[in-house]
């Protein structure tokens, strides 16, 4: 069984350039949906409102998942690595539950050709 630490608020975002990467999965069948980056503001605004929130590197600027299509993503429950320089936000789909851009529901549908599979 995993053991979960409780309670960990400090966050290391010195390693790129003030932002760490977010992983999101569905909390219930635990799929990879997206994976986007956090700067201390969205972090802090993800924890306040329930909602992921990134920093968009290119827009340079805040960005909460479904704000403009209703597809957000409502935080459930909030994992950090052992480094304190990654999350894995496990988040429940709201609106029509797609999350991606494409209109597929994780980011994550397609396959990588050639890999070698032992």
């Amino acid at each position: 069984m995993q053991r979960v630490q409780e309670v960990h608020e400090v966050m290391d975002f010195s390693k790129l350039d003030g932002l760490i990467p977010a992983v999101v999965q569905d909390h219930v069948s635990g799929e990879v949906l997206m994976v986007g980056f956090m700067n201390q503001e969205a972090w802090d605004v993800t924890r306040q409102t329930g909602y992921v929130t990134f920093f968009s590197r290119t827009r340079n600027t805040l960005w909460t998942k479904g704000e403009t299509s209703g597809n957000r993503l409502a935080v459930r429950d909030v994992l950090i690595d052992c480094d304190d320089d990654t999350v894995l936000v496990k988040a429940e789909r709201l609106g029509d539950g797609n999350v991606c851009h494409t209109g597929e529901r994780t980011c994550f549908f397609r396959r990588a050709e050639g890999v070698t599979v032992p």
